[in-house]
Order: structure tokens, then sequence, then C-alpha cells
């Protein structure tokens, strides 16, 4: 290998001269140029960033991954730039430990068909889990980490060469002065002076240089802040579907579980809830001022067309949250964001309300309305 011993020399010298300057200054010896104020605010304005974008992707990290052994091996895959194998998410893996034992026990008894409702809507919340981790990957924690990886190790290559520039600076500053008073005492030719100047005027046009190219990336600390608060609204409304996603398949387990209780306990209650309708909306002596439809179960009518008068008790409007697609005739469909009149009836579930909307009506689930005053 071919080594220049001169150039090798010279750097050397450069080193341990700027280390002299460096250790000079921290003792107070020698002075120090001191940065414009404005930059001296982009640096601080820099690190801040760069410390903060740190935390932030860290225990952003930890959020979406708890579990440590994961990240590190997410990390490896990452720096070998390797496609990570697709993980089960630990919804996904109880909801098919579920289905496992359904089978095991029977599809056809109570706890086994139970056992797969339940399975299958672990799973959906598994599957919304896993694309949450994704967008939020590719949306937030990516930008993050180019940022750091990116403009800051730029940014932090200009900085060190800006120091040593500085340093550069004060070493002419302090040979010239040395040159002058050398001369005063007539120690040194005037030549020594000449060269001592040339070489500050070169030394502080390239730190004038320098300070420039780095306040220029400084301030493109705006524009990064500006990405960040974009990643920042992406990654709340990625959190915000994959919490209303986890809202919803719940609300359905729920009503898919309430249903099969009550298709288990219907041959025990036949005398007292002969239909689902009626026992959501009583009727009889016992619910004065409603009228009673002349044919409940022979005809296939709307809500609206069965109920022509309900016993009305604390009407008021509601915002619709989200869809909602009415499984049965007793059911209003709604739509997102639309207004509607809701109301209760004597003996009805506190969970579901009578909704209308113009000639239309029928029951509403709680969970999917604003109630509003």
């Amino acid at each position: 290998m071919d080594f220049n011993v001169k150039k090798l020399a010279c750097d050397a010298g450069v080193f341990f001269t700027r280390a002299v300057q460096f250790t000079e200054e921290k003792l107070g010896q020698a002075e120090k140029t001191e940065l414009d104020p404005h930059l001296e605010n982009l640096i601080t304005r820099a690190d801040c960033t760069k410390n903060w974008t740190e935390k932030i992707l860290r225990q952003t990290e930890v959020l979406l991954q708890p579990n440590p052994s994961a990240r590190i091996e997410e990390f490896i895959y990452d720096k070998l730039e390797k496609k990570l194998p697709s993980r089960t998410t630990n919804a996904e893996l109880l909801g098919q430990y579920m289905l496992d034992a359904a089978n095991e026990f029977g599809s056809g008894t109570p706890y086994g068909s139970t056992l797969i409702t339940v399975g299958e809507y672990q799973k959906r919340l598994g599957t919304a889990e896993r694309e949450f981790l994704q967008t939020s990957a590719t949306t937030f924690l990516t930008p993050l980490r180019n940022f750091l990886e990116g403009d800051w190790r730029t940014i932090s290559k200009e900085r060190r060469i800006l120091e040593n520039r500085r340093l550069d600076l004060d070493i002419c500053k302090t040979r010239l002065k040395k040159a002058k008073q050398a001369e005063v005492k007539a120690a040194l030719l005037s030549e020594e002076v000449d060269k001592a100047e040339h070489e500050l005027r070169v030394a502080q046009t390239e730190f004038d240089r320098q300070a420039e190219v780095t306040r220029l990336l400084l301030e493109g600390i705006s524009s990064t802040h500006l990405n960040h608060q974009r990643c920042l609204q992406d990654f709340a409304e990625a959190q915000a579907t994959y919490y209303a996603q986890c809202h919803h398949y719940m609300h359905e387990l729920q009503r898919e579980l309430s249903r099969c209780a009550n298709s288990v306990s219907v041959p025990h209650q036949s005398a007292a809830c002969p239909n689902p309708v009626s026992a959501a909306f009583p009727s009889g002596p016992s619910s004065p001022g409603t009228i009673v439809p002349t044919s409940l179960s022979n005809k296939p009518k709307t809500l609206a067309m069965e109920q022509t008068q309900l016993p009305i008790t604390g009407t008021r409007k509601a915002k619709v949250l989200y869809d909602y697609d009415a499984h049965d005739s007793s059911e209003l469909s709604l739509l997102a964001d639309e207004l509607i009149t809701v109301y209760t009836v004597p003996g009805m579930d506190p969970d579901w309300l009578v909704g209308e909307r113009g000639n239309e009506k029928g029951k509403v689930p709680v969970t999917y309305l604003e109630l509003l005053s």
C-alpha cells in the first residue's frame, strides 16, 4: 500500500495544532471566535429537533412493537436491507387458537360455535392491527429515520468542518498576534507578519464560506418540521382508522354473541318473547298509548309501517359516527355524519334507540351515535 508520508505528517500536525487550540480555549488561555447569533440559534434549534426526533422515534417503536426482541430483529433486517418476514399479530394468533379449540370441542356445540365467532373477530382485529403497523411504519417511522440517517448526518458533517475552520481561523489569529509582538521586538522580519496576515485572510474566507453552507443546511430544518408535521397527521389518521375498525368489530362481536345467546334461550322464553321485534317494542295492555299492528309476523313490513305510533321519551337529535347496515327489517341503516331523531321506548334494550329519518324508522345502536343537545 502506498502512503504519502508528507501528507500524513501534515494532517497529524494540523490535528495536533487544532487540539492545542481547542484545549487552550477550554482552559481560557486562548480567544475563541464566536459564531453569528442567528447561526447559533439555528444550531440550537437543529440539536433540539434531532434529540426529540430520536426520542419520539424510539417511543413510537415501543408503542407499535412492545417486544424488545422483535424490535431488534426489525432493526437487523433494516440494516441488512432485507425484507422482514410477515409476523402474525397476537390477536391473529389468539383467534387461530380459538378456531383450533372449536374444532376440538365441536363446532356444533354452543361453546364451539362461540369460540368460532370470537376467534374470527380476533383474527379481524389482528389483520387491522397489522395494517396499522405497516401504515405507521411507512408514513411516520420511515420519514423520521430518513431525517436522522440522511439530513442530520449531512448537517453534522458540515458542522464538524465549520468547527475545524473556526479552529484554523483562531490559530491564524494567534500566529498573527505573536508575529506582530515579535516584530515590535525586532525578533522577526516583516515577511513573517505578511505571511501570517495572508494565512488569516485565507482562513477567514474558508470559515465564512463554510458558515454560509452550514447556515443554509440548518435553515432547512424548517422544511423538516413541516414534513414531520404531515407525518404526524398521517400517523393520527392511521390510529383513528385502526381504533374505529376495532370499535366496529367489537360492537359487531357483541351483537353476534347476544344473538347467539338469544337463540339459545328462545325455547325457554317463547311465551314471554314470541318475536324479537315485539320484544324490542313492547305492546299490549302494559304499554298504554301503543297501537298494536294487525299482523306483525305474517307481513314483512318495515318498522315504520309496523309501528304507526310509539310512546316517545326524550326525543333528541343525534349525529351518526359510522356507517351501519341494518341486519333486519326492525333496524335502520345509517350513514356517517348524517343527523337523525332518536328516542327510546319503555322496556327497550339500553344499548339501542329508535331512530327516525324522514318516513323511515328503526332501531339503531347507541355506540354509533353522538347525542346532541
